[in-house]
């Protein structure tokens, strides 16, 4: 019975899965030397965000959200 449950909760959660889309990158910008990163998510207090583009890869070249 447990078995058939988990189961039946495993087949209900994988169309879930497949709505989920990587996180999209952003371009920070360095608060000391100005420099430039792309990453996904904050890189820490010294750093700001440089724009709210959304970018589709790491390198921030192809601006869109991916997915």
């Amino acid at each position: 019975m447990t078995r058939k449950i988990i189961l039946a909760l495993a087949a209900l959660s994988f169309p879930l899965m497949t709505l989920a889309a990587p996180a999209p990158w952003y371009l920070w910008q360095s608060k000391i030397d100005g420099k430039l990163a792309c990453s996904q998510f904050s890189l820490g207090p010294g750093w700001l965000q440089f724009s709210s583009q959304p970018y589709k890869d790491a390198g921030c070249t192809k601006p869109g959200r991916p997915g």
